[in-house]
Protein backbone atom coordinates (compact mmCIF):
# COMPACT_ATOMS: atom_id res chain seq x y z
CA UNK A 1 0.00 0.00 0.00
CA UNK A 2 1.42 3.37 -1.04
CA UNK A 3 1.33 6.51 1.10
CA UNK A 4 -1.20 8.13 -1.25
CA UNK A 5 -3.49 5.08 -1.10
CA UNK A 6 -3.22 5.08 2.70
CA UNK A 7 -4.11 8.78 2.82
CA UNK A 8 -7.14 8.37 0.54
CA UNK A 9 -8.41 5.27 2.36
CA UNK A 10 -7.85 6.93 5.75
CA UNK A 11 -9.79 9.96 4.54
CA UNK A 12 -12.59 7.69 3.30
CA UNK A 13 -12.78 5.87 6.64
CA UNK A 14 -12.69 9.04 8.73
CA UNK A 15 -15.43 10.77 6.76
CA UNK A 16 -17.70 7.81 6.08
CA UNK A 17 -17.63 6.32 9.60
CA UNK A 18 -19.85 9.18 10.78
CA UNK A 19 -21.54 10.33 7.59
CA UNK A 20 -24.42 7.96 6.74
CA UNK A 21 -22.80 6.41 3.67
CA UNK A 22 -21.12 3.20 5.03
CA UNK A 23 -17.43 3.27 5.90
CA UNK A 24 -17.02 -0.49 5.43
CA UNK A 25 -18.54 -0.26 1.95
CA UNK A 26 -16.26 2.63 0.97
CA UNK A 27 -13.15 0.89 2.32
CA UNK A 28 -13.99 -2.25 0.35
CA UNK A 29 -14.66 -0.21 -2.80
CA UNK A 30 -11.45 1.75 -2.25
CA UNK A 31 -9.42 -1.44 -1.79
CA UNK A 32 -10.95 -2.90 -4.97
CA UNK A 33 -10.29 0.33 -6.89
CA UNK A 34 -6.62 0.41 -5.87
CA UNK A 35 -6.26 -3.33 -6.46
CA UNK A 36 -4.83 -4.00 -3.01
CA UNK A 37 -3.90 -7.67 -3.05
CA UNK A 38 -2.22 -8.22 0.32
CA UNK A 39 -5.07 -9.28 2.67
CA UNK A 40 -2.84 -8.95 5.73
CA UNK A 41 -1.91 -5.34 4.95
CA UNK A 42 -5.51 -4.35 4.24
CA UNK A 43 -6.81 -6.20 7.31
CA UNK A 44 -4.25 -4.46 9.54
CA UNK A 45 -4.99 -1.10 7.95
CA UNK A 46 -8.70 -1.65 8.57
CA UNK A 47 -8.09 -2.23 12.29
CA UNK A 48 -5.85 0.82 12.64
CA UNK A 49 -8.14 3.32 10.89
CA UNK A 50 -11.17 2.02 12.80
CA UNK A 51 -9.19 2.57 16.00
CA UNK A 52 -8.44 6.11 14.85
CA UNK A 53 -12.12 6.88 14.28
CA UNK A 54 -12.88 5.40 17.71
CA UNK A 55 -10.60 8.08 19.15
CA UNK A 56 -12.41 10.73 17.06
CA UNK A 57 -15.68 10.01 18.90
CA UNK A 58 -13.86 10.07 22.24
CA UNK A 59 -12.44 13.52 21.43
CA UNK A 60 -15.76 15.00 20.26
CA UNK A 61 -17.86 13.52 23.08
CA UNK A 62 -15.23 13.37 25.84
CA UNK A 63 -17.33 15.40 28.31
CA UNK A 64 -20.33 13.10 27.79
CA UNK A 65 -18.16 9.98 28.09
CA UNK A 66 -16.45 11.16 31.31
CA UNK A 67 -19.83 12.07 32.80
CA UNK A 68 -21.35 8.70 31.81
CA UNK A 69 -18.46 6.65 33.21
CA UNK A 70 -18.27 8.71 36.42
CA UNK A 71 -22.00 8.45 37.08
CA UNK A 72 -22.11 4.76 36.19
CA UNK A 73 -19.54 3.83 38.83
CA UNK A 74 -21.29 5.92 41.47
CA UNK A 75 -24.12 3.37 41.20
CA UNK A 76 -26.76 6.07 41.76
CA UNK A 77 -29.89 6.17 39.61
CA UNK A 78 -29.98 9.34 37.52
CA UNK A 79 -30.32 10.35 33.87
CA UNK A 80 -26.67 9.53 33.11
CA UNK A 81 -26.90 6.08 34.70
CA UNK A 82 -30.09 5.45 32.71
CA UNK A 83 -28.37 6.55 29.49
CA UNK A 84 -25.35 4.31 30.18
CA UNK A 85 -27.57 1.27 30.77
CA UNK A 86 -29.48 1.97 27.56
CA UNK A 87 -26.16 2.12 25.70
CA UNK A 88 -25.23 -1.28 27.10
CA UNK A 89 -28.65 -2.67 26.13
CA UNK A 90 -28.19 -1.38 22.56
CA UNK A 91 -24.84 -3.20 22.32
CA UNK A 92 -26.31 -6.64 23.08
CA UNK A 93 -27.71 -7.42 19.56
CA UNK A 94 -24.52 -6.23 17.85
CA UNK A 95 -22.37 -8.19 20.29
CA UNK A 96 -24.27 -11.42 19.71
CA UNK A 97 -24.26 -11.13 15.91
CA UNK A 98 -20.66 -9.86 15.82
CA UNK A 99 -19.32 -12.70 17.94
CA UNK A 100 -21.22 -15.43 16.12
CA UNK A 101 -21.38 -14.30 12.49
CA UNK A 102 -19.11 -11.34 11.63
CA UNK A 103 -16.22 -13.43 10.35
CA UNK A 104 -18.50 -15.54 8.14
CA UNK A 105 -20.32 -12.48 6.79
CA UNK A 106 -17.04 -10.70 6.02
CA UNK A 107 -15.64 -13.76 4.23
CA UNK A 108 -18.79 -14.15 2.11
CA UNK A 109 -19.21 -10.53 1.00
CA UNK A 110 -15.66 -9.17 1.12
CA UNK A 111 -14.72 -7.54 -2.19
CA UNK A 112 -18.11 -8.14 -3.85
CA UNK A 113 -18.60 -4.76 -5.44
CA UNK A 114 -22.11 -5.39 -6.78
CA UNK A 115 -23.36 -6.56 -3.38
CA UNK A 116 -21.96 -3.41 -1.75
CA UNK A 117 -23.81 -1.39 -4.39
CA UNK A 118 -27.14 -3.05 -3.55
CA UNK A 119 -26.60 -2.45 0.17
CA UNK A 120 -25.87 1.22 -0.53
CA UNK A 121 -29.24 1.41 -2.31
CA UNK A 122 -30.88 0.11 0.89
CA UNK A 123 -29.03 2.79 2.87
CA UNK A 124 -30.21 5.40 0.35
CA UNK A 125 -33.82 4.28 0.78
CA UNK A 126 -33.58 4.38 4.57
CA UNK A 127 -32.12 7.89 4.54
CA UNK A 128 -34.70 9.17 2.05
CA UNK A 129 -37.57 7.93 4.24
CA UNK A 130 -36.39 10.17 7.11
CA UNK A 131 -37.61 13.09 4.99
CA UNK A 132 -41.18 12.18 5.95
CA UNK A 133 -40.59 11.89 9.70
CA UNK A 134 -42.03 14.83 11.68
CA UNK A 135 -39.79 16.40 14.33
CA UNK A 136 -40.42 15.05 17.80
CA UNK A 137 -38.96 15.34 21.28
CA UNK A 138 -39.09 11.81 22.69
CA UNK A 139 -36.27 10.29 24.70
CA UNK A 140 -34.54 6.92 24.23
CA UNK A 141 -36.38 4.03 25.91
CA UNK A 142 -35.34 0.41 26.47
CA UNK A 143 -37.46 -0.69 23.50
CA UNK A 144 -36.00 1.93 21.16
CA UNK A 145 -32.42 1.31 22.42
CA UNK A 146 -32.63 -2.42 21.66
CA UNK A 147 -34.24 -1.75 18.25
CA UNK A 148 -31.52 0.78 17.40
CA UNK A 149 -28.99 -1.87 18.46
CA UNK A 150 -30.64 -4.38 16.11
CA UNK A 151 -30.45 -1.79 13.30
CA UNK A 152 -26.73 -1.42 14.05
CA UNK A 153 -26.15 -5.15 13.51
CA UNK A 154 -27.04 -4.76 9.83
CA UNK A 155 -24.03 -2.46 9.42
CA UNK A 156 -21.88 -5.62 9.50
CA UNK A 157 -22.95 -5.89 5.86
CA UNK A 158 -20.66 -3.64 3.76
CA UNK A 159 -22.77 -0.89 2.24
CA UNK A 160 -25.21 -0.57 5.15
CA UNK A 161 -24.32 2.61 7.00
CA UNK A 162 -24.04 2.21 10.76
CA UNK A 163 -24.80 5.85 11.53
CA UNK A 164 -27.46 5.95 8.82
CA UNK A 165 -29.22 2.86 10.22
CA UNK A 166 -29.04 3.90 13.88
CA UNK A 167 -29.92 7.59 13.46
CA UNK A 168 -32.77 6.80 11.05
CA UNK A 169 -34.18 4.19 13.45
CA UNK A 170 -33.96 6.66 16.33
CA UNK A 171 -35.80 9.28 14.27
CA UNK A 172 -38.47 6.71 13.30
CA UNK A 173 -39.07 6.29 17.06
CA UNK A 174 -39.61 10.05 17.35
CA UNK A 175 -36.43 10.61 19.36
CA UNK A 176 -35.29 14.23 19.41
CA UNK A 177 -32.55 14.78 16.83
CA UNK A 178 -29.74 15.84 19.16
CA UNK A 179 -30.47 12.91 21.47
CA UNK A 180 -30.61 10.57 18.46
CA UNK A 181 -27.17 11.49 17.17
CA UNK A 182 -25.61 11.56 20.66
CA UNK A 183 -26.93 8.08 21.32
CA UNK A 184 -25.90 6.82 17.88
CA UNK A 185 -22.31 8.06 18.07
CA UNK A 186 -21.60 7.09 21.67
CA UNK A 187 -23.19 3.65 21.23
CA UNK A 188 -20.79 3.09 18.32
CA UNK A 189 -17.84 3.07 20.71
CA UNK A 190 -18.81 -0.31 22.17
CA UNK A 191 -18.99 -2.33 18.90
CA UNK A 192 -16.02 -0.51 17.32
CA UNK A 193 -13.85 -1.31 20.35
CA UNK A 194 -15.16 -4.88 20.58
CA UNK A 195 -14.77 -5.62 16.87
CA UNK A 196 -11.26 -4.19 16.79
CA UNK A 197 -10.23 -6.20 19.85
CA UNK A 198 -11.46 -9.43 18.23
CA UNK A 199 -9.72 -8.55 14.95
CA UNK A 200 -6.44 -7.90 16.77
CA UNK A 201 -6.71 -11.30 18.47
CA UNK A 202 -7.50 -12.93 15.12
CA UNK A 203 -4.62 -11.15 13.41
CA UNK A 204 -2.13 -12.21 16.10
CA UNK A 205 -3.25 -15.83 15.70
CA UNK A 206 -3.16 -15.86 11.91
CA UNK A 207 -0.17 -13.76 10.91
CA UNK A 208 2.20 -14.08 13.85
CA UNK A 209 5.29 -11.98 13.25
CA UNK A 210 4.56 -10.94 9.65
CA UNK A 211 6.17 -7.59 8.82
CA UNK A 212 4.07 -4.42 8.55
CA UNK A 213 4.95 -1.25 6.69
CA UNK A 214 4.40 1.31 9.45
CA UNK A 215 4.38 4.53 7.38
CA UNK A 216 1.16 3.93 5.38
CA UNK A 217 -0.59 2.70 8.54
CA UNK A 218 0.42 5.85 10.42
CA UNK A 219 -0.65 8.12 7.56
CA UNK A 220 -4.01 6.35 7.32
CA UNK A 221 -4.56 6.55 11.09
CA UNK A 222 -3.76 10.27 11.38
CA UNK A 223 -5.90 11.09 8.34
CA UNK A 224 -8.83 8.99 9.62
CA UNK A 225 -8.57 10.60 13.08
CA UNK A 226 -8.65 14.19 11.79
CA UNK A 227 -11.30 13.47 9.14
CA UNK A 228 -13.34 11.62 11.78
CA UNK A 229 -13.45 14.63 14.09
CA UNK A 230 -14.50 16.90 11.22
CA UNK A 231 -17.16 14.47 9.97
CA UNK A 232 -18.52 13.84 13.47
CA UNK A 233 -19.02 17.56 14.14
CA UNK A 234 -20.41 18.09 10.64
CA UNK A 235 -22.88 15.26 11.10
CA UNK A 236 -24.09 16.76 14.39
CA UNK A 237 -25.06 19.96 12.55
CA UNK A 238 -26.60 18.10 9.60
CA UNK A 239 -28.93 16.01 11.78
CA UNK A 240 -29.93 19.00 13.90
CA UNK A 241 -30.97 20.83 10.72
CA UNK A 242 -32.85 17.76 9.45
CA UNK A 243 -30.81 17.33 6.26
CA UNK A 244 -29.81 13.67 6.59
CA UNK A 245 -31.96 12.61 3.62
CA UNK A 246 -29.67 14.41 1.16
CA UNK A 247 -27.06 11.69 1.65
CA UNK A 248 -29.52 9.29 -0.01
CA UNK A 249 -28.65 10.89 -3.36
CA UNK A 250 -24.94 10.19 -2.81
CA UNK A 251 -25.60 6.59 -1.73
CA UNK A 252 -27.85 6.10 -4.76
CA UNK A 253 -25.17 7.34 -7.19
CA UNK A 254 -22.31 5.34 -5.59
CA UNK A 255 -24.52 2.26 -5.24
CA UNK A 256 -25.59 2.25 -8.89
CA UNK A 257 -21.97 2.90 -9.97
CA UNK A 258 -20.77 -0.06 -7.88
CA UNK A 259 -23.47 -2.36 -9.31
CA UNK A 260 -22.54 -1.38 -12.87
CA UNK A 261 -18.79 -1.68 -12.19
CA UNK A 262 -19.25 -5.06 -10.51
CA UNK A 263 -21.22 -6.47 -13.41
CA UNK A 264 -18.71 -5.48 -16.09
Amino acid sequence: MSWLEAFILGLLQGLTEFLPVSSSGHLELGGALFGLEDPHDFFTFNIIVHGATFLSVVVVFWRDIVSLVTNFFRFKWNSEMRFALLLLASAVPTGIVGLLFEEQIESIFEGRVSFIGFMLLITATLLFLTRFIPKNDKDVTLKSAITIGIAQTFAILPGISRSGATISTALFFGIERTRAIRFSFIMALIPIFGANFLKIVRMSEEVGSASIDIAPMLIGAITAFIAGIIACKWMLNIVRRGKIEYFSIYCLIVGLTAIIAGSI
